[in-house]
Protein backbone atom coordinates (compact mmCIF):
# COMPACT_ATOMS: atom_id res chain seq x y z
CA UNK A 1 0.00 0.00 0.00
CA UNK A 2 1.43 3.56 -1.09
CA UNK A 3 0.05 6.06 0.92
CA UNK A 4 0.57 9.86 1.44
CA UNK A 5 1.43 10.24 5.38
CA UNK A 6 2.79 14.24 4.82
CA UNK A 7 -0.10 15.26 6.91
CA UNK A 8 -2.05 13.73 10.22
CA UNK A 9 -4.61 12.21 9.01
CA UNK A 10 -6.57 9.50 11.45
CA UNK A 11 -8.08 7.14 9.30
CA UNK A 12 -4.28 6.39 6.71
CA UNK A 13 -2.82 6.18 10.50
CA UNK A 14 -5.45 3.38 11.60
CA UNK A 15 -5.22 1.35 7.81
CA UNK A 16 -1.27 2.06 8.47
CA UNK A 17 -1.35 0.35 12.01
CA UNK A 18 -3.50 -2.61 11.04
CA UNK A 19 -1.15 -3.59 8.23
CA UNK A 20 1.90 -3.55 10.27
CA UNK A 21 1.29 -2.98 14.18
CA UNK A 22 1.74 -0.07 16.24
CA UNK A 23 5.12 1.61 16.20
CA UNK A 24 7.48 -0.21 19.49
CA UNK A 25 7.74 1.28 22.93
CA UNK A 26 10.49 3.21 23.42
CA UNK A 27 11.69 0.05 25.86
CA UNK A 28 11.37 -2.70 23.02
CA UNK A 29 13.57 -0.32 20.64
CA UNK A 30 16.38 -0.03 22.86
CA UNK A 31 16.02 -3.73 23.77
CA UNK A 32 15.65 -4.66 19.69
CA UNK A 33 19.24 -1.89 19.16
CA UNK A 34 17.06 0.76 16.93
CA UNK A 35 14.05 0.26 14.34
CA UNK A 36 15.37 2.48 11.78
CA UNK A 37 17.79 2.34 8.89
CA UNK A 38 20.43 4.51 8.28
CA UNK A 39 19.37 7.30 4.75
CA UNK A 40 19.43 4.38 1.87
CA UNK A 41 20.00 6.02 -1.83
CA UNK A 42 17.41 4.37 -4.36
CA UNK A 43 19.31 3.36 -7.31
CA UNK A 44 15.89 1.65 -8.92
CA UNK A 45 11.48 1.89 -8.35
CA UNK A 46 8.82 0.06 -9.73
CA UNK A 47 6.69 2.47 -12.03
CA UNK A 48 4.23 4.07 -9.56
CA UNK A 49 7.13 5.05 -7.38
CA UNK A 50 9.53 6.17 -10.09
CA UNK A 51 6.51 8.67 -11.26
CA UNK A 52 6.82 10.28 -7.55
CA UNK A 53 10.86 10.81 -7.38
CA UNK A 54 10.81 12.85 -10.49
CA UNK A 55 8.87 15.24 -9.94
CA UNK A 56 11.82 17.00 -8.38
CA UNK A 57 15.65 17.32 -8.67
CA UNK A 58 16.38 15.66 -5.42
CA UNK A 59 18.88 12.76 -4.53
CA UNK A 60 16.36 9.55 -4.19
CA UNK A 61 16.68 8.43 -0.29
CA UNK A 62 14.46 6.91 1.60
CA UNK A 63 14.56 4.96 4.89
CA UNK A 64 12.66 1.60 7.00
CA UNK A 65 10.65 1.36 9.40
CA UNK A 66 10.63 -1.98 11.68
CA UNK A 67 7.46 -2.58 12.39
CA UNK A 68 5.47 -5.66 14.72
CA UNK A 69 3.56 -7.21 11.59
CA UNK A 70 5.60 -5.19 8.75
CA UNK A 71 7.94 -2.72 7.63
CA UNK A 72 7.51 0.87 6.05
CA UNK A 73 9.49 2.57 3.60
CA UNK A 74 9.12 5.71 3.94
CA UNK A 75 10.73 8.51 0.78
CA UNK A 76 10.63 12.34 -0.17
CA UNK A 77 8.75 14.02 -3.30
CA UNK A 78 8.79 17.78 -3.59
CA UNK A 79 7.55 18.32 0.14
CA UNK A 80 4.96 15.47 0.60
CA UNK A 81 6.28 12.02 2.67
CA UNK A 82 5.39 8.66 0.94
CA UNK A 83 4.98 5.52 2.72
CA UNK A 84 4.96 2.11 1.14
CA UNK A 85 3.54 0.20 3.72
CA UNK A 86 4.84 -4.26 3.88
CA UNK A 87 3.34 -6.45 5.86
CA UNK A 88 5.87 -9.23 6.58
CA UNK A 89 4.17 -12.11 4.48
CA UNK A 90 4.06 -9.61 1.10
CA UNK A 91 7.54 -9.02 2.05
CA UNK A 92 10.56 -10.33 -0.08
CA UNK A 93 13.93 -8.74 0.15
CA UNK A 94 16.89 -9.74 -2.17
CA UNK A 95 20.11 -9.09 -2.91
CA UNK A 96 20.92 -9.06 -6.15
CA UNK A 97 24.29 -7.52 -7.15
CA UNK A 98 26.69 -7.12 -4.79
CA UNK A 99 25.62 -3.82 -3.12
CA UNK A 100 22.19 -3.65 -3.75
CA UNK A 101 18.75 -4.75 -1.78
CA UNK A 102 15.96 -5.23 -3.58
CA UNK A 103 12.44 -4.59 -1.56
CA UNK A 104 9.60 -5.90 -2.93
CA UNK A 105 5.65 -5.77 -2.22
CA UNK A 106 3.00 -6.97 -4.80
CA UNK A 107 3.87 -4.55 -7.97
CA UNK A 108 6.38 -2.13 -5.71
CA UNK A 109 9.74 -2.96 -5.52
CA UNK A 110 12.45 -0.31 -4.60
CA UNK A 111 16.20 -0.90 -5.14
CA UNK A 112 18.73 0.62 -2.28
CA UNK A 113 22.24 0.65 -2.51
CA UNK A 114 23.61 -1.30 0.64
CA UNK A 115 27.35 0.21 0.45
CA UNK A 116 27.78 0.01 3.98
CA UNK A 117 28.26 -2.67 7.05
CA UNK A 118 25.68 -0.74 9.04
CA UNK A 119 22.74 -1.12 6.26
CA UNK A 120 23.86 -4.84 5.43
CA UNK A 121 23.38 -5.50 9.34
CA UNK A 122 20.14 -3.78 9.42
CA UNK A 123 19.12 -6.04 6.71
CA UNK A 124 19.49 -9.36 8.11
CA UNK A 125 17.91 -7.46 11.12
CA UNK A 126 14.91 -7.55 9.21
CA UNK A 127 15.00 -10.87 8.16
CA UNK A 128 15.89 -12.19 10.82
CA UNK A 129 13.04 -10.18 12.76
CA UNK A 130 10.77 -11.64 9.94
CA UNK A 131 11.44 -15.27 10.57
CA UNK A 132 11.35 -15.06 14.13
CA UNK A 133 7.62 -13.65 13.89
CA UNK A 134 6.25 -15.37 11.14
CA UNK A 135 3.56 -17.68 11.37
CA UNK A 136 4.19 -21.34 11.66
CA UNK A 137 4.52 -22.83 8.16
CA UNK A 138 2.81 -26.13 7.36
CA UNK A 139 6.17 -27.69 6.15
CA UNK A 140 7.48 -27.58 9.69
CA UNK A 141 4.89 -29.15 11.73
Amino acid sequence: MLVNVSYNNKAITEKVDEAVGKPFTLKERWKMGGIGSPKLIITETSVEIRNLLILDNNRDTCNIEIRPKGIIVRFRSLLETFALVIPYYKLTIYKGQASVYSVYRDNYFIKVESDTKAVQKFFSRILGYKADNAPTSIDDL
